[in-house]
């Protein structure tokens, strides 16, 4: 396949304070054999430290190449972006908070056969806190989103929420370094909400339905690492090493993704993580180029 793509972005600053970025985007796809062109518009106004923003945007994506065996002429799947964000970053400080509505377009059905008939829609916001100032030597932040998302594509009959979208999620993560001992030690929290899962069958009528439906357990999951970097501090160092000890969902929380369904339905088995707690213990190494920091937030 050859996919050509052709991008260009103009900013505008109206005034000192209120600046728009315009873009526009052009793809062609071989195997489509179809072009598209998604324009994209921002506008940024400043507010003393902090600024505000919207946005909207056309995204494409093409349809995954196996669908593709089964239909050849397919189209784009479409994506319309509506943001409001606000943005606020001082010393030490840097508050976060985003809003936005996605409506879906031509996406990829596969029941009763595979077409672009599909359509969706998502809203929500997120929320995101940091600070490293309060308290000395520790760097902590805190998220949270609310996602309210339904598809009606892949071989859903029905508009449905769909089966990776979790409704909250939230997570605190904190980090503190000890310089006499030249580690860092860090802990996590993560939650979100229980997410659906489906059966589809047919029923005594012959019509493509939800035979089963339900929602996992909510999700948690408590981690601890600590972080060891021998060499930091050293002006002439061209190796630089971070030895890592982690240990993930250190409670053992039950962890339930999904379930898998027996091929007529009547039983049904939990999609679980194959460890109920992750022990793990390394050591980095890097060359030229100090990636500590990388490594660390990698493994946090």
């Amino acid at each position: 396949e050859h996919f050509n793509a052709v991008f260009a972005e103009t900013d505008i600053y109206v005034t000192n304070d209120l600046a728009a970025k315009l873009g526009t985007r052009y793809e062609y796809s071989s195997v489509l054999q179809k072009t598209n062109i998604a324009p994209r518009a921002s506008l940024a106004y400043k507010l003393g430290k902090g600024q505000a923003s919207l946005a909207y945007g056309i995204f494409y994506q093409k349809p995954e190449r196996g669908y593709l065996l089964f239909k050849s002429n397919m189209e784009y799947q479409r994506a319309d972006h509506y943001i409001i964000n606000y943005q606020k970053i001082s010393s030490g400080y840097t508050f976060r908070t985003e809003v936005f509505y996605k409506q879906y377009y031509d996406l990829t059905t596969t029941s009763p056969d595979t077409s672009n008939n599909g359509s969706g829609k998502a809203k929500g916001i997120e929320f995101f806190w940091r600070d490293k100032k309060t308290l000395k030597d520790v760097d902590y932040w805190i998220s949270y989103s609310f996602l309210d998302t339904k598809r009606n594509y892949l071989n859903y009959p029905v508009t449905l929420t769909p089966n990776f979208a979790a409704r909250h999620t939230a997570s605190l993560v904190v980090k503190k370094f000890v310089t006499k001992l030249k580690t860092q030690f860090n802990g996590s929290y993560s939650f979100a909400t229980g997410r659906p899962y489906y059966r589809f069958g047919y029923d005594n009528d012959n019509k493509y339905v939800v035979t089963d439906q339900g929602r996992t357990i909510n999700y948690n999951n408590l981690s601890f690492s600590v972080n060891y970097l021998p060499r930091i501090g050293r002006q002439d160092s061209k190796t630089f090493i971070v030895w890592v000890f982690s240990v993930t969902n250190v409670l053992g929380s039950k962890q339930i993704f999904n379930y898998n369904y027996s091929y007529n339905g009547s039983r049904k088995e939990p999609i679980t993580p194959p460890a109920g707690r992750f022990i793990f213990l390394g050591c980095f190494l890097s060359f030229g180029v100090d990636r500590s920091d990388d490594i660390i937030n990698s493994n946090l």
